[in-house]
């Protein structure tokens, strides 16, 4: 039987957390520096396990100016950090909760440029064996994120994009491009289907390259992030593929 995770990105203060989490297996939630604080970080993971949802960390920049997606630069063991005191934060929200941490996923520019800056990538997933190797780290599928976190032996999760539109080079179309964005519902369900069943993606210039779909990301910041998971979840189902938590 095919499975496959479905994953949101929550706790950042959008109104649909609630209405999103019957639809998905895992959340990946902000910890305070990019977006949200304690209070949210605790009402996130009470509704998670109201509806057994796996919980994950989602660090990024301390920059909620910026919503953690302009790129920064630091001294390596800054970076280093900056991931393990937010996983530290999120451990002691966890443990109020009586529950653990399943996954790590970063965030915005931090996860972009582990996707692509290989040094990058090796000391965030260091910094995440480090703190707990038992973990799963999400990251773009095929990227130095996955490789690096690989040669470590941590667990990895490959993410794909239901709401995201693809480079000719694998990667994601930057968010400051008016094409970054996937708008309808029926486009996102045809790159989730494709993804899945097809193991490709074709990319804004009509370009299809092999691709791995493990985890599926759907943006709780997104316009439409309701209506995207609620079709997808009936799509997968209807298609005789089990949503759940890696």
């Amino acid at each position: 039987m095919q499975t496959i995770d479905l994953n949101c990105d929550m706790g950042e203060g959008m109104p649909y957390d609630s209405a999103l989490m019957p639809y998905i297996s895992s959340a990946s939630i902000a910890c305070g520096y990019h977006a949200g604080d304690e209070a949210t970080m605790k009402k996130t993971v009470e509704l998670a396990l109201k509806h057994n949802v796996a919980i994950g960390a989602h660090p990024g920049f301390a920059d909620k100016k910026n919503f953690g997606r302009k790129n920064m630069f630091l001294k390596k063991e800054q970076y280093r950090a900056l991931i393990i005191e937010q996983l530290s934060l999120f451990k002691n929200i966890a443990d109020a909760f009586g529950t653990k941490l399943h996954h790590v996923k970063p965030h915005g520019a931090l996860y972009n440029m582990a996707a692509t800056d290989k040094m990058f990538a090796a000391i965030i997933a260091k910094a995440v064996k480090e703190f707990d190797d038992r973990l799963i780290l999400y990251g773009l599928s095929g990227s130095y994120l996955i490789e690096e976190a690989k040669a470590i032996h941590l667990k990895t999760a490959n993410e794909v994009f239901a709401d995201r539109t693809y480079r000719d080079d694998g990667k994601l179309t930057p968010r400051n491009h008016r094409n970054a964005l996937i708008k309808t519902e029926w486009d996102a369900i045809r790159q989730v289907m494709q993804m899945i069943k097809e193991r490709t993606v074709t990319s804004v210039n009509r370009k299809t390259f092999p691709i791995i779909a493990e985890t599926i990301c759907i943006h709780g910041d997104g316009d439409h992030p309701v209506e995207f998971a609620k079709l997808i979840h009936q799509t997968l189902s209807a298609n005789k593929i089990v949503i759940k938590a890696i």
